[in-house]
């Protein structure tokens, strides 16, 4: 048996499900199991191409050649998915053999149609991990019509897909149980939560972090953003809080990071004649420890409707860095749940650009209090969040496939708020 991944995007690319999809296929190497990738020659967020085939510690990486006109317009992002797909689909009816596991991941959308049809008559076992959730997400977020005729035959073939699948691996309960109210047979439902790599990322003292003096950050106080800057994101309350906090020349806002809405976001810093922002692209992941190190405090923000469409992967690596963490969004949904029972951070809804100010002023005041969290941030990484718990969650999974031994499955018994069903 081999597992077969399919994302999108591998090593050396960073985005976020690169590094999930890349930490994890390596950790299976490592556990003596026969691992392939398929994916594009692309990268997220620069024009370079990778070889068609490449080995990353003992993984054998199939690259497909696609378009790549850009996310400027959904026309063309468009054809650069369906290329991905296309291109993908026929990668994976090639590699399967009888008995292989493959695991779709969720870019582009809809990836788990394309390998399921990819699977028909191979007597591959079909395993889909859910980044996110579309069309809901799309929908929520006004891109696609709810009762449009498209969206509802997207939702019954996505739906088709994660009923033939042997598993869905949600990375919370409440997207299972979403998917549960949907119809998913609740025995396909399981939840891995995701992680971080404790050993690439762990905490970095200010004074011992090179990238914060290359940053001219030594004598301040570092409210961070790091990660993409998406759709689902809301930032209208931050830059509430900077603008409150204009005046405070100890106080510096970081932002490091690409995505759909940075052009926007650095356009209305501008517009709001904010200097107490700096900005920084993507680091290279050798240098993740420290760039996640040089902030205090870390944002992070989702709109309260998307929380059962998607999660916030930045949060495992802030917790791996050992930062206290500033919620913005549903403060009684499972993100702020997470930060409140780990009490390493701070959860206010969106909007209150008080509270928010409020609370950046009291963390930059109290350095006692923010070591507190610090440690406790790092503490929950190391006992639930970890990669080695991850690996060990995926490893024990697909051996029982092999093996035919069950996996314990989340038992979804209610319909989780937010993300309408759109069915």
């Amino acid at each position: 048996m081999k597992i077969l991944f399919v994302n999108r995007f591998f090593y050396p690319d960073e985005s976020a499900t690169s590094r999930m999809v890349t930490s994890l296929a390596i950790l299976l190497v490592k556990r003596g199991l026969e691992v392939h990738v398929v994916a594009s020659d692309m990268h997220h967020d620069r024009p370079q191409r990778e070889p068609a085939y490449s080995m990353v510690e003992g993984v054998s990486v199939h690259r497909v050649g696609t378009t790549a006109l850009g996310r400027a317009r959904l026309a063309r992002r468009l054809i650069d998915y369906w290329t991905f797909h296309t291109r993908a689909a026929w990668r994976v009816r090639a590699l399967v053999e009888p008995g292989d596991v493959v695991v779709a991941g969720t870019d582009p959308p809809m990836l788990s149609v394309s390998v399921m049809l990819a699977l028909w008559r191979t007597r591959g076992v079909l395993v889909n991990w859910l980044f996110d959730l579309f069309p809901e997400a799309a929908i929520e977020l006004g891109v696609l019509g709810r009762d449009r005729l498209s969206t509802r035959a997207l939702l019954w073939l996505r739906d088709r897909s994660l009923k033939r699948a042997r598993w869905n691996v949600a990375p919370m309960p409440r997207m299972a149980e979403f998917l549960a109210a949907r119809g998913v047979p609740a025995h396909s439902l399981t939840v891995i939560r995701h992680w971080s790599d404790g050993n690439a990322i762990a905490p970095v003292e200010p004074a011992d972090n090179p990238l914060r003096r290359e940053w001219g950050l030594d004598d301040r106080f570092v409210v961070g953003y790091s990660g993409n800057f998406g759709r689902v994101h809301e930032f209208h309350t931050i830059l509430g809080a900077m603008e409150r906090l204009r005046d405070r020349p100890d106080i510096t806002f970081l932002f490091v990071g690409a995505g759909h809405r940075r052009a926007w976001f650095v356009d209305e810093v501008r517009r709001r004649g904010l200097d107490n922002v700096m900005m920084k692209p993507l680091q290279p992941r050798e240098r993740l420890a420290e760039s996640l190190s040089v902030a205090d405090v870390h944002l992070v923000s989702l709109l309260p409707h998307l929380e059962a469409c998607s999660v916030p992967s930045k949060l495992y690596g802030i917790l791996a860095a050992g930062r206290p963490v500033l919620f913005v969004g549903d403060t009684d949904g499972e993100v702020a749940r997470t930060i409140r029972e780990a009490d390493c951070g701070i959860a206010v809804a969106i909007g209150d650009v008080d509270g928010l100010t409020a609370a950046i002023d009291r963390l930059a005041a109290f350095l006692p209090r923010r070591r507190a969290m610090s440690w406790r941030a790092r503490k929950a990484f190391e006992t639930e969040f970890s990669e080695m718990a991850g690996a060990d969650n995926w490893h024990h999974l697909l051996i029982g496939l092999r093996d035919g031994r069950p996996h314990p499955v989340a038992g979804p018994e209610t319909e989780a708020p937010g993300c309408a069903n759109a069915g």
